[in-house]
């Protein structure tokens, strides 16, 4: 690289220094990494893709705007989206430096926001020692709110509340600035009277929560103009990092303080916008040149992290994508080996192949901590974690619990194990009013009290109870409701199958129907995993069964040494890297995932685009997508599609595997002959008016499905992939059948036919 420097996006060239010869802290920058961090004064749109050096090039410029006297410490505004970022952020400035750069305002949004709010919270009714709810409070708070106005809280929960508030606070809305349009139809239209409560009540308790850190300094800057002007003449530079991620109230702020000077750089990634189901604008990276006119923007395209197969796969998807601003990844790396596609049979199928494919990786010298499963629901890790206790490959789920240790998981066990056990007061206490029923704190502790003394578990005391006094008559009679629950329960245990019965006491005790009239976020995904869970289950003989298999699975879980395989979503995986990653579950409806397709239409899909492109661009050496051609719903096996992703990468730099003998290079030709012509053309004619059309004979496509026969237990059949055997039992569309050469195996019946 030219030590010579280069003219800048903003259109003049920076300071040189004597000689001409670059400082130490701009040696070894790119030349558009160089132009970035030298760029001059005014407003800068650094477009930074997946491994290109984002990070070094947002420090350097800030210690470079610090050692040319561009601007001193406390004049400089840096935001970040995490405290980790920000404290690594002071580091490596220093460390550029040589000396300290105290007085910098560095932290995040709400760090930010706080600061201002510790200095001005009496323009917001707030005084000085204002306190900070966290979300149990904020909860208590909301419950207080709706049973004032005389709402029933179990109607309209307030999770549901909350989430509506933090929307509105996101989009730097008060309560008498919500539009029409966003009201909905909450408590039958009270939404907005119930905010505005809500601020009341927190003004009564001079307290506030995480939104009103962003929504107060916001207002405060709109109505006191001597402020807002201050502080647009203290920041002579601002520099924002991860802009992509951006919410409405915080492009407002940046946009209020950056308007005198407009000295403002903003590094971000418009193909790495995934997080809207949080509050994020991609809208606010999209037309920063709208909001500034005349500013440089910068393509750092120049990957540091993946082979050029990777990068070539992942910019032909996200090509796609017509919100963005467009720019291709390069490096000048080898190619190395093209990213593999794998079609499974089933999901257990899909663990096992990734299973396999660890263990040879850890064989050949890779190490298990370079090696990450990619998901894109929660609900996914589950046949995954259950394969690596069976293989005794160490992992860790990142971002999250793991399986069995997530909230509904250990609360839906419960049920099952005071059902199994009745002496089981662990279980008891932390199910007995969850749902509520109204057996409060106060009860259980005057249970306990009695069950100590005595010596008898919990259950047998709650019945001898029910005949005393020592109870309120509402506490008894909820208690003898849950009891009778309980009893049914146990004698179903000998009557229903598992899976079944675990169906019905999530349904009978009101735990599924807590989680669907739960609004928040993350209730959508707590009932995927109670999906999961209950079919988890049906693999077991008893329930007795499946709870001694999660004791092992727990126990083992705690044995892991420091070299773990990381399992994680594809949201948890933004920011890191690894040698190997295998994307695992790339079907229609599971992702692009279904439920952001109904909700957000086109704009979710473009979304679901980018965090395909996310996903793929962890790789570094070695990339592996699978899909599954089958998938249990509840009691019926579906055939699956492969996502619509799968036909968008770019052929030159993919290779499909074939695992499955249902997909095949020739697959056109493979079902004409095994189907008849008017059969596939009228299945192909069905793809193509779905939007699901794979083209090119190259590409991966399910196996036209056969008409389903009446199936009978002792019928010889005809597998595909398994060859001939022999029903050894029905149940609905799946069957239980003995083949000759590959042992018993349960599949759908619309892949098998009748042999002679």
């Amino acid at each position: 690289m030219s030590d010579a420097l280069p003219k800048t996006a903003a259109g003049a060239a920076p300071m040189m220094p004597p000689g001409g010869e670059l400082p130490p802290h701009l040696r070894g920058l790119n030349p558009e990494q160089l132009a970035a961090v030298t760029a001059a004064d005014g407003p800068l749109l650094v477009l930074a893709g997946a491994g290109t050096g984002k990070t070094r090039v947002l420090t350097t410029r800030l210690a470079h705007l610090l050692m040319t006297g561009r601007a001193r410490p406390h004049e400089v505004l840096a935001v970040t989206f995490t405290n980790k970022a920000a404290r690594e952020m002071v580091e490596r400035v220093e460390h550029l430096m040589g000396r300290s750069c105290a007085g910098l305002w560095l932290g995040t949004f709400h760090s930010i926001g706080l600061r201002m709010l510790r200095a001005h919270g009496e323009l917001v009714e707030l005084q000085a020692n204002f306190t900070i709810l966290d979300t149990d409070d904020q909860l208590r708070l909301l419950k207080q709110v709706l049973q004032a106005a005389e709402l029933d809280d179990k109607r309209w929960a307030p999770r549901a509340l909350l989430g509506l508030v933090q929307r509105w606070k996101d989009r730097g809305y008060r309560p008498e600035e919500v539009p029409a349009s966003e009201v909905g139809d909450f408590a039958a239209g009270r939404s907005l009277q119930l905010y505005k409560a809500y601020q009341q009540r927190l003004v009564t308790l001079n307290a506030c929560d995480f939104g009103d850190l962003l929504l107060h300094p916001l207002t405060i800057l709109r109505t006191a103009p001597d402020i807002l002007a201050r502080y647009q003449t203290r920041f002579r530079a601002i520099l924002v990092d991860e802009y992509q991620d951006t919410n409405v109230a915080q492009y407002l702020l940046l946009r209020l303080l950056a308007q005198t000077h407009k000295n403002i750089t903003c590094v971000g990634d418009d193909d790495q916008s995934i997080y809207s189901w949080r509050g994020a604008e991609v809208g606010n990276i999209l037309r920063f040149e709208q909001d500034f006119p005349g500013a440089g923007v910068i393509r750092l395209e120049r990957n540091y992290r993946s082979t050029g197969a990777i990068l070539g796969t992942a910019s032909g998807l996200i090509a796609k994508n017509t919100a963005r601003h467009g720019k291709t990844l390069w490096t000048e790396d080898e190619p190395g080996v093209p990213v593999r596609i794998a079609g499974l049979w089933d999901e257990q199928e899909e663990a096992r192949y990734i299973g396999d494919e660890i263990e040879a990786r850890q064989r050949a010298g890779s190490s298990l901590a370079q090696m990450a499963v990619l998901v894109r629901a929660g609900f996914q890790t589950r046949a995954f974690e259950e394969r690596f206790i069976q293989l005794g490959l160490p992992y860790r789920v990142v971002g999250g619990p793991r399986f069995y240790e997530r909230a509904e998981i250990r609360d839906a066990v419960a049920y099952l194990r005071l059902v199994a056990q009745p002496a089981d007061d662990l279980a008891f206490e932390r199910i007995v009013n969850l749902p509520r029923r109204g057996i409060g704190d106060a009860a259980i502790k005057t249970l306990h009290g009695v069950a100590r003394s005595a010596e008898l578990p919990l259950t047998r005391v709650a019945r001898q109870m029910l005949e005393t006094d020592e109870l309120a008559t509402r506490t008894r009679n909820a208690l003898a409701a849950f009891l009778a629950m309980l009893d049914n329960w146990r004698r179903a245990l000998a009557e229903l199958p598992p899976r079944d019965l675990a169906e019905r006491i999530l349904d009978e005790s009101g735990y599924t129907a807590m989680w669907q009239n739960d609004k928040s976020a993350d209730a959508p995904g707590r009932l995927d995993n109670l999906k999961e869970l209950v079919k988890a289950i049906e693999e077991f003989e008893t329930i007795g069964a499946f709870l001694e298999h999660v004791s092992l699975v727990m126990d083992a879980v705690g044995e892991r040494g420091a070299d773990l395989v990381s399992v994680m979503t594809l949201h948890g995986a933004k920011g890191l890297e690894f040698d190997h990653v295998f994307l695992a579950g790339w079907e229609e409806g599971l992702f692009p995932n279904q439920r952001a397709l109904d909700e957000g239409g086109a704009k979710s899909l473009e979304e679901e685009r980018r965090l395909a492109y996310v996903g793929i661009t962890r790789a570094r050496q070695c990339c592996t997508i699978s899909f599954a051609s089958n998938r249990r719903i509840y009691n019926q096996w579906s055939s699956s599609v492969p996502s619509r992703f799968i036909a968008e990468l770019p052929p030159a730099h993919i290779e499909h595997l074939h695992r499955n003998p249902a997909m095949r290079p020739d697959t056109d030709a493979f079902a004409d002959e095994l189907f008849g012509q008017p059969r596939v053309a009228k299945f192909r004619s069905r793809r193509a008016e779905l939007g699901k059309v794979i083209e090119g004979k190259a590409e991966i496509l399910k196996t036209p499905p056969r008409p389903s026969a009446v199936f009978s237990a002792g019928d010889r059949i005809f597998h595909q992939k398994f060859g001939y055997g022999r029903i050894t039992a029905v149940d609905g569309n799946k069957l239980e059948i003995a083949f000759d050469k590959a042992g018993t195996k349960k599949v759908i019946d619309s892949f098998v036919e009748a042999a002679g």
